[in-house]
């Protein structure tokens, strides 16, 4: 399905993430997480490239054996980092191929944290593989990133919106933004986005905390997000992880059911491949999937 159709009925579509695994403990423990979240029926399921795009070729086979084992709607992420425009141009049509019909257009960081330098014949930007997606493969969904916090290497936020605005005009069927933990944020940039003349889908990227050291590893995985007073408190209260993981849950749970009232296009779940916390907060949100929950047997 393409993407843009899980956005048409007026219901605020959920969505999920997986990384591809990097050994075979790990690809069981997907397995069991993906066996999981499926009958919740998420209307996608992306999978990241990795840090520098060095997990490519499993995001790859991922991408394709979620594709042909399920009935999901399967979006590949796909970074300017260390890939020209004719591997680009392969990996689309082997996509194209499989019956991949989405794409997540990132420029990507590089591997060692520095300043990214496009490889020769290569995209200085998203918006630039955008349009080369849109040219080479027209009926292909794509998504790009929203910084609702702003972009930690764009200070201004009017150019922000500008250089977002460029990716949406060059062909991007909706927007996914970096996690946040305080929906005003994610409202007054929909509010902005829709001045800017935006108006593509905008999804809501959430991830629950769910240990104190994966705290800190969000910190850095998204750097410039803002971490709340009261949900810091709240953490710091908590005697263990099972401590802290009820209280990432409830608040994640809170946003989740504000978003819906408030009529988020969606929500998307960066799940970490692991299906707990997401099943969690899909058992709190009663009516809102109560049909999907049921399906589960």
């Amino acid at each position: 399905m393409h993407i843009r159709d899980a956005y048409r009925d007026g219901h605020t579509a959920f969505s999920f993430e997986f990384f591809p695994p990097k050994s075979e403990q790990q690809a069981r423990r997907l397995k069991t997480t993906i066996e999981d979240l499926v009958p919740l029926r998420p209307a996608a399921v992306s999978v990241t490239y990795g840090a520098g795009g060095g997990t490519r070729e499993r995001t790859h086979q991922l991408v394709v054996d979620i594709q042909r084992e399920n009935t999901l709607t399967v979006v590949s992420h796909l970074t300017c980092v260390g890939s020209d425009r004719d591997e680009i141009a392969r990996i689309l049509d082997h996509y194209a191929e499989s019956g991949i019909e989405n794409i997540m257009a990132l420029r990507g960081d590089p591997p060692d944290g520095g300043e990214f330098e496009p490889v020769p014949n290569g995209f200085h930007y998203a918006a630039e593989l955008v349009e080369f997606i849109k040219k080479r493969h027209p009926n292909m969904g794509i998504g790009v990133a929203g910084f609702p916090e702003g972009h930690p290497a764009t200070p201004n936020r009017l150019l922000e919106i500008d250089y977002l605005k460029e990716k949406v005009d060059a062909g991007a069927d909706y927007v996914c933004t970096q996690l946040f933990f305080d929906n005003h944020d994610f409202y007054d940039w929909c509010e902005r986005c829709r001045v800017a003349g935006i108006d593509v889908p905008l999804v809501a990227g959430l991830m629950p905390i769910t240990s104190k050291k994966g705290l800190g590893r969000m910190a850095e995985l998204a750097a410039g997000s803002r971490f709340p007073a009261r949900l810091l408190k709240a953490i710091d209260r908590a005697e263990d992880d099972a401590g802290v993981e009820n209280v990432g849950v409830h608040w994640a749970t809170q946003q989740v059911l504000d978003l819906v009232e408030n009529g988020a296009d969606g929500i998307h779940f960066y799940t970490l491949n692991k299906s707990s916390a997401t099943r969690r907060i899909y058992e709190s949100l009663g009516v809102y999937t109560s049909e999907a929950l049921g399906s589960t047997g």
